[in-house]
């Protein structure tokens, strides 16, 4: 990953993974106190997909049985962009959730959350939004975030 660039009032910060570039977005931009986190993947490190749902010859997901494995590796990809600038999931104040499959990603949802932020109850404000296809076609779970960090 790396460092965060700074881009005259605000500090951004990247993964350095091919769809950056082609789409043409920072993964965080910080602009005072606030941290707004861009939509996270399932990801490893070197930018190859951590459980990628199965496609049938029409590009359409048919199974969503990974979607508690994505969410997982979606949150810490989000603790590591939230990372390069000193914050946790603690900072986080606000998350969205997109899911290609509303019950997968609601069961999941609970103990994935739970475990990620350490605690029983969250203290984050979440939206959980379905929608028909994330740009990575075999992405079944997207999370945004908003924190809030020391100055």
């Amino acid at each position: 990953m790396t460092a965060p660039a700074s881009h005259a009032d605000r500090d951004l910060a990247y993964f350095g993974v091919p769809w950056e570039e082609a789409y043409g977005y920072a993964q965080a931009v910080r602009k005072g106190n606030m941290l707004f986190i861009s939509g996270q993947l399932s990801h490893a490190e070197d930018g190859t997909f951590i459980a990628p749902a199965e496609l049938d010859e029409a590009g359409r997901i048919v199974d969503a049985s990974n979607t508690g494995e994505q969410m997982r590796a979606t949150y810490v990809n989000a603790q590591r962009i939230l990372a390069k600038f000193g914050a946790t999931l603690a900072d986080v104040v606000e998350e969205t959730i997109y899911a290609i499959d509303m019950d997968a990603a609601f069961a999941a949802a609970g103990p994935v959350r739970k475990a990620a932020y350490g605690t029983e109850r969250p203290a984050v404000a979440s939206t959980i939004a379905g929608t028909t296809r994330l740009v990575i076609p075999h992405q079944l779970i997207e999370i945004s975030m908003l924190a809030i960090v020391a100055d």
